[in-house]
């Protein structure tokens, strides 16, 4: 997928310009460090890592898409005056290191969290509807976060970040990450539960696929209109033919769609089956009354447990 690096570049440009005095190292008014995420789930675990020993940004407005997100220069600023920078990395963070590199912040935390865990190519599956490919390169998945597993890798490579740049707070991050790890444990076994009680293990989604790291983790087969980072929400007809067929082949109960979806794919195939149209939320992002309301990926995730078992049922 193309990014717009002209208009990056020229964001980069400007505020390296503007804001090279505001960007450098200085103390903070409360003493508190400076934290800013991509997207929601790493905003999420830091939150509930760093309690209010930190200040914390997420850039990602809540409601908006993360495949085509473009920083803004106050972004930019916002990176640039952070003491820890946490993102995923992955084609959908190439505008990343175009940021870092014009970033004078020696002292900065940068964590790409995509190192944390393994990685997998993204998966072209069958029936699934294909971009046109514009390079040879592997493209990984890069909804890491989706298996509880990966969740508690992550939150062991934020802790550490956290803990190196505010050894004051150690013990207090420490504490935190551990409470949380054992909740990501306790999420992962109920999942295990589903899986191992259920009468089926395929799930089918009229949406994008961004589970793979999920569904690799509980040994689930999936079909899908689309891969994780498709940008497509239309697609063909066989697509969806396809989908419907496997449905009734299967006797499949539940069409699957993720969040903030146009849900049109999902709404077809189950007009036409008569399946049950439900969310598996993948916590890329949340709505705006969500993040407003407080939602966790705990919270979110946990909701997954009984939309799974309705679907493997």
């Amino acid at each position: 997928m193309k990014r717009a690096y002209i208009l990056i570049a020229l964001y980069i440009g400007i505020c390296s310009f503007a804001f090279a005095n505001a960007a450098k190292d200085t103390p903070k008014a409360d003493g508190a460090i400076t934290v800013t995420t991509t997207i929601f789930p790493f905003y999420d675990f830091t939150r509930a890592i760093a309690g209010d020993k930190a200040n914390l940004a997420m850039l990602l407005p809540p409601g908006a898409e993360s495949h085509s997100f473009e920083p803004t220069p106050r972004d930019i600023l916002t990176i640039q005056n952070s003491d820890i920078f946490i993102y995923n990395g992955g084609e959908s963070d190439a505008w990343v290191d175009r940021i870092l590199d014009s970033t004078n912040k020696p002292n900065m935390k940068v964590i790409r969290l995509m190192d944390a865990v393994d990685v997998v190519e993204e998966e072209i599956v069958e029936g699934m509807e294909e971009e046109e490919a514009e390079e040879e390169e592997a493209e990984y998945d890069e909804h890491i976060w989706t298996s509880p597993q990966n969740a508690a890798r992550i939150v062991r490579a934020i802790t550490e970040a956290l803990c190196e740049k505010d050894r004051a707070n150690a013990g207090f991050y420490q504490r935190n990450a551990d409470a949380y790890i054992i909740k990501l444990n306790e999420l992962d076994a109920a999942f295990q539960t589903v899986v191992r009680n259920a009468k089926r293990k395929t799930i089918v989604f009229g949406d994008r696929f961004p589970f793979r790291y999920f569904a690799d983790a509980y040994g689930l087969s999936y079909f899908a209109a689309f891969p994780g980072c498709s940008t497509e929400t239309e697609c063909s007809a066989a697509t969806v033919a396809f989908l419907i067929d496997k449905i009734r082949a299967e006797n499949i109960p539940v069409i699957f769609h993720i969040e903030l979806s146009n849900e049109r794919i999902a709404d077809a195939i189950a007009g036409e089956t008569g399946s049950k149209k439900r969310l598996l939320h993948a916590v890329h992002n949340i709505s705006k009354r969500d993040f407003e309301n407080g939602a966790t990926y705990l919270e979110l995730m946990t909701r997954n447990v009984d939309a799974l078992r309705d679907a493997l049922q």
